[in-house]
């Protein structure tokens, strides 16, 4: 049973070897794969001198949820049998490797997330803390699966899991493949985990509004994308209360014998219409979406053929 570590790193020179070597004293059996993603200083040269297996880089920066991509298609390649996901930031304590990844190993999950349970960290600034549980609550919603801790970057992924799932954002895949796994219907466990105190700046989180806007945005495109009904159905909703509402207080003076209030009805019947328009595009991006499962699941036989030679 191969078991492939994978590191995406970003100008993380001084903590990638402390990664590096608490990874091998989980266990010497596990293979390291760095995924430098086009850093400016040394984590390249230190990721090698450091004894990881492999250490490939991006000639230019491409974002976290490209690396992480990349990191995979990788560890596919060299026949890992399960990938685990941990941050070059010695954030995480890479000796809980072996306890998350028994529940594959017992196969008794597909995917294994952590819970850094972010409420209980003193050293988690405010705004962080209270952006993560927004952020989980909205992928809960979104995703129908009632994860504790989406931002956690800490995961074990099966090789089946890790072929099923299609990285499409360039910023982040934390959120996006927890919608993927609920929409393929993965088997997801969870287990909490221990997350020290960073030194020094974040790399993906230097401006908290900055990474809610981008983080939000990938949220939604998935939403729209694996989820089109759901997605439009809520969507539609607003139009319709809000016309529902304009004609029933048209009605009211109407029978009141107001005749005036002609405005009201207007816009009632415009957005009447815009509800219903969205309630037609859902079912038609929802039979789209039946369209898109099928080319999924070939692209997924491909690979598997793919990363099996």
């Amino acid at each position: 049973m191969k078991v492939f570590v994978m590191i995406p790193a970003y100008n993380e020179e001084f903590t990638i070897a402390r990664v590096i070597k608490e990874i091998k004293q989980a266990s010497r059996d596990y293979r390291i794969l760095v995924v430098d993603d086009g850093s400016k200083d040394n984590t390249f040269e230190v990721a090698k001198k450091a004894g990881a297996h492999y250490v490939i880089k991006n000639k230019k920066n491409l974002g976290l949820a490209q690396a992480f991509k990349r990191g995979l298609e990788e560890c596919l390649k060299l026949k890992a049998d399960i990938i685990v996901n941990i941050d070059a930031d010695f954030q995480y304590n890479a000796l809980e490797i072996p306890r998350l990844i028994q529940p594959i190993l017992d196969e008794k999950a597909d995917i294994v997330l952590t819970d850094r349970k972010v409420l209980n960290l003193s050293h988690m600034p405010f705004g962080k803390k209270y952006g993560n549980l927004i952020s989980t609550l909205v992928t809960r919603f979104v995703s129908g699966f009632p994860v504790r801790d989406a931002q956690s970057g800490f995961r074990a992924f099966s090789r089946d899991a890790a072929l099923k799932l299609n990285i499409f954002s360039d910023y982040t895949y934390v959120q996006e493949t927890i919608i993927q796994a609920v929409d393929k219907k993965l088997k997801i466990l969870q287990m909490p985990c221990e997350f020290r105190a960073r030194h020094g700046k974040s790399r993906l989180i230097s401006n908290l509004f900055s990474y809610a806007k981008k983080a939000g945005l990938t949220i939604i495109r998935s939403f729209v994308r694996y989820k089109p009904l759901k997605a439009l159905l809520t969507i539609s909703f607003l139009p319709l209360i809000l016309g529902i509402l304009l004609g029933l207080r048209f009605l009211y003076f109407f029978l009141m014998g107001d005749k005036g209030h002609v405005q009201s009805l207007i816009l009632a019947a415009i957005l009447l219409i815009i509800g219903f328009q969205i309630i037609v595009l859902a079912f038609i991006a929802d039979t789209i979406g039946a369209n898109r499962k099928v080319n999924e699941e070939l692209l997924y036989l491909q690979k598997k053929k793919e990363f099996s030679k």
